[in-house]
């Protein structure tokens, strides 16, 4: 039998009294998120685990605080952290195209990059002074002097040699030559040697020749002997500049000896030093063919030996915890900038600059995940990056490009970060149907619950968090009535009588609006009117459609009885979500039965507007009737259901009770009360299962009944385990303790049947029966008439094929 509600099952209220103090002035307030002792047992595990892999993703429904917990949680735990290394890049002398990475102790890569620019500076400075000093000119001069004399020797010997047999060496424009000479010593003109006989021009062409050689022999030597002293002014440059560069190398080294990437570092800028160092001498302004017109000079670049810091710590207290709000694949691994020049674009080791994985590096890194879809390439980055345990700086534009561009391949730095993805569940179980590498990388679930119980306990961890929302949002205090209304309003929120919502997004949005009613009402504190206040006001400003709707209901626009009985026709209830705000639909559900064997035919699926689950509830239907009334003889019956004047798709099972019920009023004949809305799942045994959004649906059809007159008779019937869903409206609430409105749960589809028709079910006899009088027994006995008349159909048609005559 259907059981009638009382008003105090329909809302659980929340005592003021049951607080102690007067405003949540007086009380301390609890930071950080409560109810949720699941996802932060998780997050606290995935934080503790160091092992590879166990990366966190934190899941749950929006407005659960997921973010606002784990960034709390993560700073909380970054605060007792110590603060991970600086990183820098560096010019590679080696292989220019490969930036060296080098780590170095927080706050250690501003000193270091500080102490190369006054290595750079020192340099630049002393090198030139050195080579202006007057020991460096004495031992340059001694070695040019010691070259020149061997140079005259070498000549002068040659000279005296060629003498005797009528030759003299001579230095002309183009170089020193062997030329004849008469016997005063001055050159043979063309002239004479033309004029000579033909046997002495000869001898003098061969010993001309003689000497050529010889000359050749001397210029070889002394082009060796040349290299040997640029070889020994090279050394001695170089010399003089060891004993300036060598010691301040020496002293950084001593510094950074525990760093070998540095000391090697030192190492090859000291040889790039000592190699070129032309580049430290004062630069000659470049000669110009135009007197008035001077060409700058040509300042060589000292860029290579800056240091590169991509990471500083130096004023960094614990482990970083970065948050990337833009994932994109340069924001997350950094980039390498270009600086264009007359129309060319060029790059330098100076121009890499981190990401947020390098900026999280020894810390962690939070990301949304929607965020992180949004943007091509970062995902499947992400998770290369986390597998190989390295930050790679590449052009992920590359392989898209016709051309290849030659560029900077930084080296890659070794990644140590905790990586906290936040998304929803439907995100979560996707990736980890689909991607095993997700299950592998994200191995912690910190799953957000959306609601908490609703014990004495939670109420005042509940009074706790609205005084610390309050304080923070700098809102007028709550007083007791204030916050016991956010509580009842958090039960509604998340749909039970002893559950609160957890949905903090909405507490606290709900708070904001509270408070804007109380200052406007020149209160001092926000009490529960207030509240109660802003949840009117924010369904009034959302409710237009469903207004609309209502309207089109009274002029019967849109048909729905709320009055009267009718054969085969029930009142459903729906409901409609348009996302920011939900109401109840009531809406016509009829069928029609006649002879024939087609069976149950869904008029919504017939024309595509039925979904899956909706499908089943009606095949569920065709079960139960088969169970019911088929247990001796088949069932011959054409049947259609529908829903009037629906023009949208329909899914869900909830109209299943409500859909069988119309059935059986349509077979037996028998009325059923309008006055009545009927919601509920069913399983083949007519078992009446619980279904959502019962309060919207409740609410939803008493206020088309308010509208119309509510005369006492109006009434829902729901499932019998939506009792404990029951958060409804107080002007409900109030009908329902005036006895203006009526809610009645049932357990099977039976006691709704017997409500809504007015009359006994009927239970089987032992004879395979049903009693009369009942609706069992007027289902049954037209379901065999039905029978009858399709047998006796049969029948005729077979003799009149029996009669016929073989020419027929």
């Amino acid at each position: 039998m259907a059981t009638k509600l009382a008003p105090e099952a329909l809302y659980k209220p929340c005592d003021p009294n049951m607080f102690t103090f007067n405003t949540t002035d007086d009380i301390q307030g609890i930071p950080g998120t409560i109810g949720q002792e699941k996802a932060m047992r998780a997050l606290d595990f995935g934080l503790s685990m160091d092992s590879s892999g166990f990366n966190i993703f934190a899941l749950g429904e929006t407005g659960t605080g997921k973010m606002t917990t784990v960034m709390t949680a993560l700073k909380e735990k970054a605060a007792g952290e110590k603060v991970p290394e600086d990183w820098c890049y560096v010019h590679n002398f080696k292989d220019p195209d490969t930036s060296i990475a080098i780590p170095l102790d927080p706050g250690n890569g501003i000193a270091f990059q500080k102490e190369m620019d006054d290595l750079v500076k020192a340099v630049r400075l002393e090198i030139p002074k050195a080579f202006e000093s007057k020991e460096y000119e004495m031992q340059k001069n001694r070695i040019m002097e010691e070259f020149q004399q061997k140079q005259s020797e070498y000549f002068s010997r040659l000279d005296e040699e060629a003498k005797t047999r009528g030759f003299a060496v001579k230095r002309g424009p183009t170089g020193v030559l062997i030329a004849p000479i008469r016997e005063n010593g001055e050159p043979l003109t063309k002239e004479e040697f033309e004029a000579l006989d033909e046997k002495a021009r000869k001898k003098m062409e061969e010993t001309g020749r003689m000497f050529q050689e010889k000359l050749n022999d001397v210029v070889r030597v002394l082009r060796d002997a040349d290299k040997l002293v640029h070889d020994m002014l090279a050394k001695l440059e170089r010399m003089v500049a060891l004993d300036l560069v060598g010691p301040l190398i020496e002293v950084m080294k001593t510094k950074y000896k525990n760093n070998g990437k540095i000391t090697a570092y030192l190492e090859d800028v000291k040889e790039e030093i000592l190699s070129h160092l032309d580049e430290f001498r004062p630069t000659e302004e470049q000669p110009s063919p135009l007197p008035f017109l001077k060409m700058p000079k040509a300042e060589p670049s000292f860029a290579k030996y800056t240091v590169n810091v991509i990471v500083n710590h130096s004023d960094s207290k614990g482990a970083p915890v970065v948050f990337e709000s833009n994932p994109t694949y340069l924001n997350l691994f950094g980039r390498i900038e270009y600086r264009v020049a007359y129309g060319m674009a060029s790059t330098d080791f100076t121009m890499i600059k981190a990401g947020a994985l390098h900026r999280a590096n020894g810390g962690y890194l939070v990301i949304d995940i929607m965020d992180l879809f949004k943007n091509p390439f970062s995902y499947d980055a992400l998770k290369r990056a986390l597998k190989n345990r390295e930050i790679k700086i590449e052009d992920v534009l590359e392989q898209y490009r016709m051309i290849s561009t030659t560029g900077l391949k930084p080296e890659a730095v070794p990644l140590n970060t905790k990586v906290v993805l936040v998304g929803s569940p439907y995100i979560y179980y996707i990736l980890y149907s689909l991607d095993e590498e997700s299950r592998e990388l994200f191995k912690v679930k910190a799953d957000f619950d959306s609601r908490m119980d609703r014990t004495p306990e939670s109420m005042a961890q509940y009074a706790g968090f609205i005084a610390n929302c309050q304080r923070e949002e700098k809102l007028l205090p709550f007083d007791r009535t204030g916050v016991a209304s956010i509580i009842e309003l958090s039960s509604r929120f998340a749909d039970h009588q002893d559950k609160l919502s957890v949905k903090f997004s909405s507490i606290m949005d709900l708070m904001r609006e509270a408070h804007y009613w109380a200052k406007k009402e020149g209160s001092a504190v926000v009490k529960g009117k207030h509240v109660r206040k802003a949840i009117e006001e924010k369904v009034f400003r959302v409710n237009r459609v469903e207004e609309r709707m209502r309207e089109m209901m009274l002029e019967d626009t849109i048909i729905v009885d709320t009055s009267g009985t009718k054969v085969g026709q029930v009142n459903g209830l729906a409901v409609l979500d348009l996302g920011d705000y939900s109401f109840g639909k009531p809406s016509r559900i009829t069928a029609k039965t006649f002879a024939g064997k087609a069976g149950i035919v869904n008029i919504e699926r017939e024309t595509k507007m039925s979904g899956k689950i909706h499908e089943k509830a009606i095949l569920i239907i065709s079960s139960y009737l088969g169970s019911k009334y088929a247990t001796k003889n088949p069932i011959s019956l054409s049947a259609s259901i529908t829903f009037e004047q629906l023009y949208e798709m329909i899914e869900g099972d909830s109209a299943t009770c409500a859909e069988l019920y119309a059935l059986l009023s349509s077979i037996s004949g028998v009325p059923l009360k309008q006055n009545y809305a009927v919601t509920g799942s069913m399983d083949q045994n007519g078992d009446v299962q619980p279904i959502g959004g019962v309060n919207q649906k409740i609410e939803g059809f008493f206020e088309l009944c308010k509208i119309r007159g509510l005369d006492g008779s109006q009434g829902v019937i729901i499932p019998k385990r939506n009792a404990k869903h029951l958060v409804l409206k107080q002007e409900v609430v109030e009908a329902v303790r005036e006895g203006k409105f009526s809610i009645y749960t049932i357990d099977t589809m039976e006691e709704g049947l017997e409500l809504l028709a007015g009359m006994p079910a009927g239970e089987l006899q032992e004879d395979g029966t049903y009693p009369e009088g009942t609706i069992n027994y007027l289902v049954a006995k037209r379901l065999a008439e039905i029978g009858k008349a399709l047998e006796k159909k049969k029948e005729g048609e077979g003799n009149n094929v029996i009669a016929k005559s073989p020419e027929e």
